[in-house]
């Protein structure tokens, strides 16, 4: 009976999720549904702006510093479309463009060495715009973006599974501003400010 019980012991022990600690990196693949609080002012036609949500896979890298501080990487695009609405020219579609928004944060671990692992972090975020397209038979012809940078918020739980393999939830708060110009002629400062919700599986290295 002693044996068996040492033995139920020793399987537990080895069947137990691997814990987070210094020097660990951590590798999540999620999916993500980026949902912007849009705003704008546009100048001299009016309106505001209305951009759609986007759902994509994210890849996102994280180095344990120490047992609780983490740095994490968070990598991905997403593709929008955007229209003008309620100006003095009525609804106006502005096509779609595709953010690179790469954001570095610092997170606190609660309880990295337990199942259930909260987190929440702050960082910053740098957000490219490319692949801007206009709409075919548009009677505008150019519109750019500037770069964005940002402030970068969030929280979430890694939940371990088995052996190095755990489930991620996280949700983030980014900061994305941009100044875009329309025909040379109509600017718009323009406030993306997007609430990013995902889930993925990760593995720890």
């Amino acid at each position: 009976m002693k044996r068996m019980l040492l033995g139920a012991a020793a399987a537990l022990i080895l069947a137990a999720p691997a814990m987070a600690e210094q020097g660990d990196w951590l590798v999540r693949l999620r999916a993500i549904n980026v949902v912007p609080n849009e705003e704008a002012t546009i100048t001299p036609i009016g309106g505001d702006v209305d951009i759609d949500s986007s759902i994509v896979p994210e890849l996102d890298i994280t180095y344990f510093v120490q047992d609780n501080w983490a740095l994490e990487l968070i990598l991905g695009v997403t593709p929008h479309d955007v229209m003008a609405v309620g100006t003095a020219a009525g609804d106006i579609d502005l096509g779609d463009v595709t953010l690179l928004p790469p954001t570095l944060t610092l997170q606190y671990h609660f309880n990295p060495e337990g199942q259930y692992r909260p987190y929440v972090g702050a960082g910053v975020n740098y957000t490219y715009f490319f692949n801007e397209d206009l709409p075919t038979g548009s009677a505008l012809s150019t519109i750019d973006y500037d770069a964005s940078f940002g402030l970068a918020a969030q929280a979430g739980i890694d939940i371990a599974l088995q052996d190095e393999w755990f489930l991620n939830l996280d949700v983030k708060y980014i900061d994305i501003d941009t100044d875009v110009l329309i025909d040379g002629a109509i600017a718009a400062d323009v406030q993306i400010d997007p609430v990013v919700f995902g889930i993925g599986f990760g593995r720890r290295f």
